[in-house]
């Protein structure tokens, strides 16, 4: 080889080294940890209507007691991730928040995004923080969030030194964005919470000014759902992620795209909801009712999907069986109120659960040879992803007309 080859591929290689540096501090981190949050805590179960609320940047003698205040009066239990100082500075609102069952987790030794940190800077923080953190509440601290939920290498080596395990979030307030309202946070977390959510607020910082006066309605709503308030350390399944979280992950993935394709919408606009509907013309042919009504192919229908994300811990069962008869009723006021489905003459779905809706009141039929095949598929699907799916089961169609799905689940039936 010449030596102005050799020159070439050398020279080459002391460029490329800051780059890899670069990818191994910073962007794998991001991917893997801040995006992906592999290795953190992200949300719990679902099979449950609990969640957990989280709180940053307090805590704040100004704003802090009026949090407190709220979740005491519904006997909600949250998680504070304070900042060191603070922490030290208002011993008596840390005392409080341990008396009344709350967590405190650590969020910073000093409030700086970790992507503008020397790497040394960046690990010693994490380490600041847990310890101060620990002094100041007199236990043992479990949980760490970095400011803006940002990771880099040393934010993790940092949470692997502290002996703590990260937390992220998978509902945001965004209470802190400018130009918002109360009023905006609190519709925005009543259509996003879910079981297993966990939510993160602000108790101090330019957050409070909308978290503050929302929470108490939030929190009443809420809980008129059936919804209790847990710790991140009591939220049920809130662990790394595991295989039910790998698949309710896949879900969501799955569930966006279809629904973007499909105009799918979430029952009531929550994603508590068990069911997803879209409008649709009829694609099948040769079906009649009982009653002798035939659905003629192209007939403008209502169809709906169940919340795939929600049924990988809810499965098959009971629960789930009593929380589609409520949620019908849903289903229900979006046929008489969302514009895409008022004209909708009949209301399906297809699936391999058909006995569960014909227990709920739907006639079942047959699919044609060709579209079972291709659905069997998802159904395959749906049994690795579903605790409780039917082992063999084929796809059938499970439909109602307009009129006979209302009588039995409008609000009129009883």
């Amino acid at each position: 080889m010449s030596q102005g080859k050799r020159g070439q591929q050398g020279g080459r290689r002391p460029r490329l080294l800051p780059l890899a540096a670069l990818g191994a501090y910073l962007v794998l981190p991001v991917l893997a940890v801040q995006f992906a949050n592999l290795g953190l805590i992200r949300e719990g179960r679902r099979g449950r209507r609990e969640l957990a609320l989280t709180f940053d940047d307090g805590p704040d003698p100004v704003t802090t007691p009026a949090v407190l205040d709220a979740l005491k009066a519904v006997g909600a239990r949250a998680t504070f991730f304070v900042l060191a100082g603070r922490a030290s500075e208002h011993p008596q609102l840390i005392a409080r928040m341990l008396a009344e069952g709350h967590e405190v987790a650590a969020h910073a030794d000093k409030h700086v995004h970790a992507w503008i940190r020397t790497p040394w800077g960046g690990f010693l923080d994490v380490v600041r923080a847990v310890r101060r953190t620990a002094n100041a509440t007199g236990q043992p601290i479990k949980h760490h969030r970095p400011p803006h939920g940002a990771y880099t290498l040393a934010t993790v080596l940092g949470q692997r030194a502290a002996g703590v395990r990260g937390v992220h979030w998978s509902v945001e307030g965004q209470d802190w964005q400018a130009g918002q309202t109360p009023d905006g946070v609190r519709e925005r977390l009543l259509l996003r919470a879910g079981p297993g959510a966990v939510v993160v607020l602000h108790d101090a910082g330019p957050g409070a000014a909308n978290t503050v006066p929302m929470l108490p309605g939030l929190l009443q709503e809420l809980k008129a759902r059936g919804y209790t308030f847990k710790t991140v350390s009591e939220l049920e399944g809130a662990a790394p992620v595991d295989g039910a979280a790998l698949r309710r992950r896949a879900f969501i993935a799955l569930d966006h795209v279809f629904d973007r394709v499909g105009r799918i919408q979430p029952t009531a606009g929550r994603a508590d909801n068990l069911f997803r509907t879209g409008p649709v013309a009829f694609p099948l042919e040769g079906v009649t009712l009982a009653d002798g009504t035939p659905v003629p192919k192209g007939a403008p229908c209502a169809e709906f999907h169940v919340n795939n994300p929600l049924m990988v811990d809810l499965g098959i069962s009971r629960p789930s069986i009593r929380q589609a008869q409520r949620d019908y009723r849903l289903v229900a006021a979006d046929l008489l109120n969302r514009p895409d489905l008022r004209g909708a003459q009949f209301i399906f779905c297809i699936s391999a659960v058909s006995p569960l809706m014909a227990v709920m009141g739907f006639e079942t039929y047959d699919l044609p040879p060709a579209d079972a095949r291709r659905l069997r598929l998802w159904a395959r699907v749906m049994r690795w992803g579903y605790s409780g799916a039917p082992k063999v089961a084929e796809p059938r169609l499970s439909i109602l007309s307009r009129a006979a799905f209302l009588a039995q689940y409008g609000p009129d039936a009883r």
